[in-house]
Order: structure tokens, then C-alpha cells, then sequence
């Protein structure tokens, strides 16, 4: 049975193993929407109740396949979280694939733009809320925001932070594949959850002193 934990100093709780959407966005190769429903089927069968995607995944495939399917489940029943900092557009520069711009087997109709303001924080999640067909998700995490440190802390979660006061999301973090600047956001801002890829790991435990400094911060809140 999978255990449940809660998420920082919220009142969320999600299951200690979660599906990371990437895959269903047809991340390297491409996969159908069958295969897609089997694979979020066998996860919950198996009790996963928690859900991550991104805008990311697939130029939006992954919230639109995602929400399909969770659109077949009681709302009170599962934990959704997204990421903001790209924008999905039109692209002007088709090339029939975004595999060598995004690693997703998906055609490029669609290009990301970098946008870590306030009012692109805003957009990215009505636009994620629109493809997953939810009218709120429980976590936010911003992505990847590796060479816009400064803005994400001026700008992007001062605006999740908004929303997490008015109730319109439940929890706010970051999502990066690198520990340094995720340990800089912890310190000087006030989030819920990091989410690690990569640096916690059993071969790879260089994410230690942000590990420590996160245990550290809930122990004094």
C-alpha cells in the first residue's frame, strides 16, 4: 500500500509515489492515447493518487491527455500539480517535430516562450487549467528557471504566493534539475515544496545541503 505524506506547512497530502506525466507527453518517443490511458490506469489501480505535468511535456500534450483522464475520476480523489515559466505559442518556424527543441515526439505547431513575470505566471496556469479541463490544481511549481533566478524571486512566486493566499492554489514550489538555486529560493522566499530532479538520488547525493536546509526551515515553522 503507498503511503501519504504531507506537503509541507499545507493541510495537501499526496501519495508517497507519484506519476510524472513527461512520458504521456511523448517525451523521446511517441506513444498513443490508449497507451497513455493504460499507463495513468495501472497507476492509480496500484493507489498512486498524486499527478505531475507541465506544460513542458509535449507542447501541452501531457496536461490535455492527463486531463482526460483524471476528467473520469471524483475531483476530491487525486493531487494534480503543474509548472509555470514557459508559454506556449504558435510557432512561426515549424520544422514537423519538437523532438530536437523539446525531446517530445509531438509536432512543433506550437513553440515555448520563456516567462517568468507575474502576469506569465498567471497565463501559463489559466492556459494549463484550460488543457487539463480542472477549474484549479493543487500544486504549482515553477520550472526550470535555471537563468532567471533573480525574476522568479521578484516576480513569479510573489504571484504564486497571491494565489496561494486567495485559495486558487494550495501549495507553491519549484521544479529544477539542479540543487544551488533551489536552495537560494528556499531561503529568501516562502514556498512549500522543491521538487529535486536528479541530485537525490542513490548514486547521486549532491543535493544534500538542500535537503538539510528544507528539513531545517519546516523544523522552525
Amino acid at each position: 500500500m503507498i503511503g501519504v505524506r504531507k506537503v509541507g506547512r499545507t493541510d495537501l497530502r499526496v501519495t508517497e509515489v507519484g506519476f510524472g506525466c513527461a512520458p504521456i507527453g511523448n517525451l523521446y518517443a511517441e506513444t498513443t492515447d490508449d497507451a497513455a490511458f493504460d499507463a495513468l490506469d495501472a497507476a492509480w489501480s496500484a493507489g498512486v493518487r498524486y499527478f505531475d505535468t507541465a506544460p513542458h511535456y509535449g507542447l501541452g500534450l501531457s496536461e490535455r491527455r492527463l486531463g482526460d483522464y483524471l476528467a473520469t475520476k471524483r475531483r476530491s480523489e487525486f493531487v494534480v500539480s503543474t509548472k509555470v515559466g514557459r508559454i506556449l505559442e504558435p510557432n512561426p518556424d515549424t520544422t514537423g517535430s519538437d523532438l530536437a527543441a523539446g525531446g517530445f515526439a509531438v509536432p512543433d505547431t506550437l513553440t515555448r516562450r520563456r516567462d517568468y513575470s507575474a502576469d506569465g505566471v498567471r497565463r501559463s496556469l489559466d492556459d494549463s487549467l484550460r488543457r487539463l479541463r480542472m477549474d484549479r490544481v493543487d500544486i504549482v511549481l515553477v520550472h526550470d528557471p535555471d537563468d532567471f533566478v533573480d525574476q522568479t524571486i521578484a516576480e513569479a512566486i510573489p504571484a504564486l504566493v497571491e494565489l496561494r493566499d486567495e485559495g486558487v492554489i494550495r501549495a507553491i514550489g519549484v521544479g529544477m534539475n539542479q540543487w544551488q538555486a533551489p536552495l537560494r529560493i528556499v531561503r529568501e522566499c516562502d514556498i512549500d515544496v522543491v521538487m529535486l530532479a536528479g541530485r537525490w538520488t542513490l548514486v547521486d547525493r549532491s543535493g544534500a545541503e538542500l535537503m538539510a536546509e528544507c528539513a531545517r526551515r519546516g523544523r522552525e515553522h
